[in-house]
């Protein structure tokens, strides 16, 4: 079966992007440090092209949570590109838990334990919780 049949793209990529650009923001970030690491110049220079001078805070952050990701999971998280115009369910549940993060704990919880295959995820939460009112501190609120 080729890799355009969309019947296939549908089960492997479901979500399609956010439209809202800090979302897609996020995402991208995620994208770039989950694929070239959390130094990526990429990932900075977008943060910083939003953010302007305050976009340490947030890349900061974006690095934390991407590295206690890493640490708590005891599955493998899937990523796309950056250019894709689609998500796959993990991201789609990585961008829900920061989005979910203050309003809903609980919900950002159980997504958290869905993505790593764990209960160890108070790490990542508290950090997704920090971003998420980074973001919004900043002038670029999730939701």
């Amino acid at each position: 079966m080729p890799a355009t049949d969309p019947a296939l793209l549908g089960t492997m990529l479901p979500f399609a992007a956010p439209a809202d650009r800090a979302p897609r923001l996020l995402l991208y970030a995620m994208r770039r440090m989950g694929g070239y690491g959390i130094n990526d110049a990429h990932a900075a220079n977008a943060m910083l092209g939003t953010f302007g001078q305050s976009y340490r805070r947030p890349l900061i952050l974006l690095r934390a949570l991407m590295l206690e990701l890493a640490r708590a999971s005891q599955t493998r998280i899937t990523i796309t590109g950056c250019c894709c115009g689609r998500m796959t369910q993990d991201e789609a549940l990585l961008i829900g838990v920061v989005v979910n993060a203050n309003t809903d704990p609980q919900a950002a919880r159980e997504m958290l334990t869905n993505i790593l295959g764990t209960d160890n995820i108070l790490g990542a939460l508290t950090t997704a919780q920090a971003l998420e009112a980074a973001f919004a501190d900043l002038g670029r609120p999730l939701a």
